[in-house]
């Protein structure tokens, strides 16, 4: 039997029994484990070859489960999930005794969200127990939002990958902890801060934390291909600098057959920020299997969705 299977049962009994399956979300896939299973937990922290002070998400199928997982939600945070549940927001909230210290790497909070994948929803509300689930690639490395990204990472490794298709949304969920009640963004993700703001007014932005980070996504280096890759304000005069690389090109909008750029991926011909976050990972899988030596990525608008991508590239070229 293939890794890749769209059999919720044989994932259910996978996840019952301890083991891992890599699960998808609209955002991108998740490597799940039964949070209450330190076995588990400690699973996907050896498989994704990740440091045990970077917390781990937890997905329940409903608002109605959040008291099982966490001790106190602020307003604002009412607000958030009801205006954005089942979606692209993680919410970071004191956590309920219950919840074992491996999952939140120690912290007296838990990240938690539910995810918009019919498949993954349904899985969810058969399981007895909520899922642990960071994004199903190596640590640092570019995240999967197809099923054949991470059985090309762990097909020695995973008994299954539970196929939900292309990931719609393509970039991690924006994740929202709480200062004194006020919200603080430490992660840009698939919803805007614009947004978020437009349901709870200003909110503080503090995202990059390499000690003790309150949240994933908050080292410098993360999402990153094999290759190279470097963020240009001009793509133009970059080509010209770095003449004799063997270049690929990541663009908004505009293509580039220069010459000197060996391949060029467009992530939006029409200049729509949504699609352009969509096709972001996909596109750096292709360029990274391109035997590339540089990959010179536009920098975006900083605006909406672009703010979320520019911060992904960062810590690319980290």
């Amino acid at each position: 039997m293939g890794i890749i299977s769209n059999d919720i049962s044989r994932a259910i009994e996978i996840l019952t029994k301890g083991e891992l399956v890599a699960i998808p979300t609209e955002t991108v896939y998740g490597l799940a484990g039964n949070i209450f299973n330190e076995d588990a937990v400690r699973k996907i922290f050896e498989t994704k070859g990740r440091p045990a002070f970077n917390p781990l998400i937890v997905h329940i199928p409903s608002i109605e489960e959040l008291n099982k997982v966490v001790s106190y939600i602020p307003e604002k945070a009412k607000q958030l999930a009801n205006a954005f549940w089942p979606g692209s927001l993680t919410l970071v909230l004191p956590k309920k005794s219950s919840i074992p210290d491996l999952v939140t790497a120690g912290k007296s909070t838990v990240g938690v969200r539910i995810p918009n994948h019919p498949i993954t929803l349904e899985l969810l509300r058969r399981l007895e127990f909520p899922v642990a689930a960071p994004s199903a690639n190596p640590f640092n490395r570019i995240s999967p939002t197809r099923p054949g990204h991470v059985a090309d990472y762990f097909e020695d490794s995973l008994e299954m990958v539970l196929d939900g298709g292309v990931c719609q949304k393509g970039v991690e969920s924006t994740i929202i902890g709480f200062e004194n009640d006020n919200p603080v963004v430490y992660r840009l993700g698939a919803i805007s801060v614009e947004d978020i703001q437009s349901v709870v007014g200003t909110v503080e932005i503090k995202n990059k934390k390499e000690q003790n980070p309150e949240a994933p996504g908050m080292l410098l280096k993360h999402y990153s291909p094999r290759t190279k890759i470097i963020i240009s304000e001009s793509i133009p005069a970059d080509l010209k600098a770095y003449d004799r690389e063997k270049i690929g090109v990541l663009s908004f909008s505009k293509t580039y057959n220069e010459a000197l750029v060996k391949v060029n991926s467009t992530l939006s011909p029409s200049g729509n920020l949504e699609e352009a976050a969509a096709n972001l990972y996909q596109a750096l899988h292709d360029l990274d299997s391109q035997n590339l030596t540089l990959i010179v990525a536009e920098k975006f608008p900083e605006e909406g969705l672009g703010k979320t991508i520019n911060d992904r590239l960062q810590r690319a070229a980290s």
